[in-house]
């Protein structure tokens, strides 16, 4: 949904340090003996010193490019025999909190590993990709070799597998097929402990269910088999607006409450400014050039923020528009969106799924790929999301974010309760993003402004009792993280325990002190 992005959206020249062997050098123990490279000093804060939420700024000892999971365990082992030293696994540095930095540790640049695997197995029903794979690639290459695609995405792909995978993974066809955790069936895994471990449902697995949205705190993710099914060659991409929070959620739950064929096959939705911004309002709407908003269609009594539910629907091109037609006004002539107020294109299936691919390119063209993007994401109990629609939505960003704001609902039923994964209560529940864009030109103090309205966000959810959950989760005190996890808690500890008692990984995520 977030291919709205265009109006918004670490170059360091510094001298690289940098040997393919386990020699010492800048501080670097002689045991980090492996078959890759390992960067140091200014080359190593340029590579892992920053990260896509630009408000941190944290200094690695070393980044390590790992060649398989023997160095991955070599630089955890080297880890456990220092007094103080931890290890961060990075993706593609898209978190946004300095998740996956280690100050004066070790980071293990994970996109080094990423062609280690690509294999499709039982008869299309899987592949094996490495964890340092992004998922636009995983896709390109099932679409185009195999005709077949995973079943469950987010909506940017530069992202790599066991960086979604250890937080959930989450778009509009989640409510159908779960997020990424519910969709993959085995695990290679570097532990905190410097084993490395396959672990499924059947074998090892706590382990398994452990490092699903687990937040990098219990092992490296270095293979995953993710679950495939046939690529649709087309998709019926559908946007409708809504004046009223209470019709447009009603008619989300209705949709991902229906039985899978009788479904979109993707439903997501977003909250926008009720006015002519380029950024926040009407023109963020149309899917194509040629498509104009007319606000003559609104009622009077329309508030400061409208709602529009995101659809999609897959066919093959083999499919007549007539019956595509057909299907999409079986499913979408139920619902009370603003005649005259809906949107459609069609496009090709892998052209749908990178729809942000050109709103990132367009955004670092223009800069806005690099500046801060302090997001916020939740999941909010349906029972709550009224309330939250009407002091948040309503109130607090009536104006916009600079960026998407995103709301849709999910089904919990969809969601394993043995993975690391903590939701609010009920069958239902929103996942609520505000994805803040600064422009160029913004100084620090509209930063500052805009982390304090996030956190006043989560603290009147706090006081108020809202049933939510941080996504992307960050927090600065093991208070915070205990109220987080609630009744998990202590099995998060014990699997730390188990996994990673000397609290060697993922020091970034601030859970856990590395013990001496």
């Amino acid at each position: 949904m977030i291919a709205y992005i265009e109006p918004y959206f670490l170059d360091n020249d510094a001298d690289a340090a940098t040997v393919s062997t386990g020699q010492s050098f800048d501080g670097v123990p002689e045991s980090l003996d492996i078959q890759g490279e390992i960067s140091s000093g200014d080359a190593a804060a340029n590579i892992a010193g920053k990260d896509f939420g630009g408000m941190n700024c944290m200094k690695p000892l070393a980044v390590v490019r790992p060649l398989g999971p023997e160095d991955i365990a070599g630089a955890v082992r080297t880890a456990l025999r220092s007094d103080k030293l931890t290890v961060a696994a990075r993706g593609n540095g898209h978190s946004i909190n300095g998740q996956a930095m280690a100050e004066g540790g070790l980071v293990v640049d994970m996109r080094s590993t990423a062609e280690n695997h690509f294999e499709v197995g039982g008869g299309g029903a899987f592949v094996d990709v490495s964890g340092g794979a992004l998922w636009e690639n995983v896709l390109k290459r099932c679409v185009s070799e195999y005709g077949l695609a995973p079943r469950s995405w987010t909506d940017y792909l530069g992202l790599t597998v066991g960086g979604t995978l250890s937080n959930a993974g989450v778009s509009g066809q989640a409510f159908r097929y779960g997020p990424q955790t519910e969709n993959v069936t085995e695990l290679d895994v570097v532990t905190g402990n410097g084993d490395v471990v396959t672990c499924s449902e059947l074998e090892n697995s706590e382990l398994f269910f452990s490092v699903l949205g687990g937040l990098g705190q219990f092992g490296i993710i270095t293979r995953a088999r993710v679950l495939l099914q046939p690529a649709p060659d087309m998709v019926r991409w559908i946007r409708v607006v809504y004046t009223e929070f209470d019709e447009f959620s009603e008619d989300a739950e209705w949709l991902v409450s229906q039985k899978d064929e009788l479904c979109f096959d993707y439903v997501e939705g977003f909250v926008f400014v009720n006015g002519d911004d380029p950024v926040n309002g009407w023109p963020t709407v149309p899917l194509h050039l040629d498509q104009e908003f007319d606000p003559t269609r609104l009622p009077r009594s329309s508030g400061s923020v409208l709602y529009c539910l995101e659809l999609a629907l897959h066919y093959q091109g083999s499919e007549s528009n007539s019956t595509v037609d057909e299907r999409v006004e079986r499913l979408i002539g139920r619902l009370r969106f603003i005649k005259g107020l809906r949107f459609e294109v069609d496009l090709p299936y892998v052209d749908f799924l990178l729809r942000v691919k050109q709103s990132e390119e367009i955004a670092k063209v223009n800069g806005t790929w690099e500046t801060p993007h302090p997001w916020l994401n939740l999941f909010v109990s349906k029972r709550d999301i009224g309330e939250f629609d009407r002091t948040v939505f309503k109130e607090l960003v009536k104006n916009g974010v600079g960026g998407p704001m995103l709301v849709y609902p999910l089904m919990r039923s969809r969601w394993d309760d043995r993975t690391s994964v903590v939701l609010p209560e009920g069958e239902i529940f929103y996942i609520v993003a505000l994805l803040r864009f600064v422009p160029t030109c913004a100084k620090a103090s509209s930063v500052e402004k805009m982390v304090a309205q996030n956190q006043e966000i989560v603290q009147w959810c706090v006081r108020k009792g809202i049933d939510f959950k941080l996504y992307l989760p960050h927090y600065k005190s093991q208070e915070e993280w205990i109220r987080h996890f609630g009744n998990r808690w202590s099995r998060f500890v014990d699997r730390k325990t188990m996994y990673d008692p000397m609290a060697i990984l993922s020091p970034g995520q601030k859970i856990f002190n590395r013990a001496p």
